[in-house]
């Protein structure tokens, strides 16, 4: 006689538009703390039972991180490196040979955005970003930043995990694994994609590699309704859909008994157990309308080009709010006719203008309402880019710049921070570092110090070797820490 009970397949199938039920195992669990999780809480199967570090006491300032991921190569040189010596040998030949990307070298080239100092501490900005600038006081400038390729992708796959090879952890991965969830009701882990499209390497840069599935990055839909499929079709009767979570929740545990050691069946159960409670957790979230004009006006929600990235940043606050422990925002996406990214090989002045345009508001903003709401002071913000651009023009007599890898600047903001600081420095015409260089292994170093873990010991065994977010690399940046 034929089974009359459905497959497991349908089951998820029917299943699939809300999963009320299933998290019942999960609400048991006492609330999360700070500490870092257990092997089970942190949804990792009984055969992985390895913990990670809990924190070491040293640094330990931040619970929380932002990090800004700006895609395509922001120019140090027309941003945050105020060269002079540019100014003077404007349109000259460079006698350093230089190795560009593709391999087009052209004349020096002076940036085309005057500079000012801002702020207390002096730091000189152009005029391309005239809202951060007014917060140069509580930013910490990485001046001297080197990236290991001049590749858009590979670049873009070290900054977030790394490795120039994709694949491993990103770093919000190894929060989730290392520290764990700070809320029961959302991820560990939340990036917020440019509305423009996806950056290099797409989906793969935030990835939980090797670790445990349950640690990748829960990518919210940046147009329209922010997680897909978060509620049930109106045809599906509240009884049936509870009999068939009840029955699907078995054969899921079967299932895993049967096949010990899975981690991706045990991330798939945590994930729907996640999507119930998402479904009362997210429209709060979301709910903007909730915010006072002001706030709004802010972030530039009502400015059409700003507005975009700022709701971005408005829900990255929210997010924090409610217990999110990393949030990734992207601004600009890999592919588009114009340029939706910083990659200004034709021509700096209407790339980085139109970029900067939409991306100055809304991070200013978010560093002000941080700090107006006292959540800077336990809360990371990180300003990234894969790589700067060359001193020199792509090509003669164009009015572009390459890829370039040996120079660029990051900034971070918050816990832990000496703020109003620069560290680092490049040469006179910001070709390489002249000053403390800093690698993207250190950059990494720093960040878990910040939040209280030592980066050698934050391990996973893979493949027959201890892996780490910083390989075999990485010293922590003492000259910014407070």
């Amino acid at each position: 006689m034929q089974n009359s009970l459905p497959n497991r397949r349908h089951f998820l199938t029917q299943a699939a538009g809300g999963l009320g039920s299933i998290a019942l195992a999960a609400l048991l669990v006492d609330e999360a703390s700070a500490s870092p999780l257990t092997p089970a809480r942190r949804g990792d199967n009984a055969e992985f039972s390895f913990s990670p570090p809990r924190r070491t006491g040293a640094g330990g300032a931040a619970k929380r991180v932002i990090q800004i991921f700006c895609c395509g190569g922001v120019s140090h040189l027309d941003t945050f490196d105020y060269k002079p010596e540019l100014i003077k040998r404007d349109g000259q030949e460079c006698k350093k040979v230089f190795d560009t990307f593709f391999a087009q070298p052209g004349n020096l080239m002076k940036s085309p955005f005057a500079f000012k100092q801002h702020g207390k501490s002096g730091r000189w900005v152009s005029e391309l970003l005239p809202h951060i600038a007014e917060r140069v006081d509580d930013i910490t400038f990485l001046s001297s930043m080197k990236a290991k390729s001049a590749n858009h992708t590979p670049a873009t796959f070290q900054m977030n995990s790394g490795f120039t090879l994709n694949g491993f952890p990103c770093l919000g991965a190894w929060l989730s694994y290392g520290l764990g969830t700070l809320s029961q009701d959302l991820p560990a882990f939340v990036v917020l994609p440019d509305p423009r499209g996806l950056p290099a390497g797409g989906a793969i840069n935030w990835t939980s590699g090797f670790l445990p599935a349950t640690h990748q990055g829960t990518a919210f839909n940046p147009k329209g309704q922010p997680v897909d499929n978060l509620f049930p079709p109106d045809t599906i009767k509240p009884a049936d859909r509870q009999a068939a979570l009840g029955l699907l929740g078995t054969m899921n545990q079967e299932f895993g008994a049967a096949h010990p050691g899975d981690s991706a069946l045990a991330a798939r159960i945590k994930a729907y157990e996640l999507a119930a409670r998402m479904q009362t957790s997210i429209p709060q979230v979301v709910a903007f309308d909730q915010e006072p004009e002001h706030i709004k006006k802010l972030y530039g929600l009502d400015d059409p080009i700003a507005g975009g990235f700022g709701r971005n940043c408005l829900l990255a606050r929210r997010l924090l709010e409610k217990g999110v422990r990393f949030v990734q925002l992207y601004h600009g996406g890999a592919f588009g006719s114009p340029r939706i990214n910083w990659d200004a090989h034709e021509d700096i002045t209407e790339n980085h203008t139109k970029q900067a345009r939409s991306m100055d508001q809304p991070v200013a903003a978010l560093l002000t309402d941080l700090k107006q709401r006292g959540m800077l002071d336990d809360t990371l913000i990180l300003w990234t880019t894969e790589f700067g651009r060359t001193p020199i023009t792509q090509g003669i007599g164009k009015t572009g710049r390459d890829h370039h890898h040996l120079a660029y600047t990051c900034w971070m903001a918050g816990a832990g921070l000496k703020p109003g600081v620069t560290y680092g420095a490049t040469d006179e015409i910001g070709y390489d570092t002249a000053e403390n260089p800093v690698t993207v292994y250190d950059f990494h170093a720093t960040v878990l110090h910040l939040l209280g873990i030592d980066h050698t010991k934050l391990t996973y065994p893979y493949g027959g070797r201890n892996y780490r977010l910083t390989d075999v690399h990485g010293e922590v940046i003492r000259g910014i820490l407070s």
